[in-house]
């Protein structure tokens, strides 16, 4: 497929099953506006269509920003009645954090500022240069975060650097983001991407539905109570003890060698 805001490599620098995804508007730190959510749309509804592709990773192009974050030329004409009616924002969850069951991780090179962040915050996990900057800059604007930055931010890394962070608009350096747990594991800028696409290799390589199950796991102990999340941790294994590729990967265990997968 063909996009003028992003590009889309599948089986990147060799990595089978993997599928890079480049915010690519430098010239304006790759803020994010409609097309740009149109196309990310588009991007994520193939990946998780397309069987081969098994992990993706999101980037931003050039060395300064993943995205400095939404595009303030594009809203500030905009009429409230119309950020109501459009439901602005909404489908950034609904079609991209909602629809794709296959993981994916953020590779952040630069500012991940406001609407950035909050997209950053929608993949699974977060990978930062040590150049990454993190930040909810709204306030600076006379808004607030539309797109999950109060309620995701929050979860990460707790309320009360939540708050500090969304009344001030400061920046959250790479070191911080990872000790407050906003991000996985930081990585010498020059080797973010090579990092980032070995993570997806590996998670690539792992039986595909064991991949979708764990994650949905992980998932749910946000979405419920302990003894709810145990339920469905508990119903999901015994579904797994079913599949083909559990039979398999046992078998290779005992016969230490690798398992080749179905995805079944």
């Amino acid at each position: 497929m063909s996009y003028e805001t992003i590009t889309v490599e599948k089986n990147a620098a060799g990595n089978a099953g993997v599928t890079l995804m480049t915010l690519n508007r430098p010239k304006a730190l790759n803020a994010l506006n409609t097309q740009v959510l149109a196309e990310l749309i588009e991007a994520f509804a193939d990946y998780q269509a397309d069987d081969t592709q098994l992990c993706a990773v999101l980037t931003g192009s050039g060395d300064k920003a993943f995205a400095a974050g939404a595009d303030i030329k594009e809203m500030h004409d905009k009429a409230a009645a119309d950020f109501y009616l459009d439901d602005f924002f909404s489908p950034w969850t609904s079609e991209i954090v909602k629809k794709t069951r296959k993981p994916w991780i953020a590779a952040v090179n630069g500012f991940a500022l406001g609407g950035g962040c909050e997209l950053a915050m929608m993949a699974d996990f977060i990978i930062a240069s040590e150049n990454a900057k993190f930040g909810q800059p709204e306030i600076k604007l006379g808004v607030a975060p539309g797109m999950g930055g109060s309620q995701r931010l929050t979860r990460a890394i707790g309320k009360s650097k939540s708050m500090e962070m969304c009344l001030t608009g400061r920046m959250m350096g790479a070191e911080e983001a990872e000790r407050a747990n906003l991000v996985a594991k930081v990585v010498p800028h020059d080797d973010l991407l090579a990092e980032t696409l070995k993570t997806a290799a590996t998670i690539a390589s792992m039986p595909p539905m064991a991949v979708i199950a764990n994650k949905e796991m992980v998932n749910s102990a946000f979405e419920m109570t302990l003894d709810q999340g145990l339920i469905v941790e508990r119903r999901i294994f015994q579904i797994l003890t079913a599949s083909e590729d559990k039979a398999e990967g046992m078998a290779a265990f005992i016969e230490k060698r690798e398992g080749q997968w179905k995805g079944r």
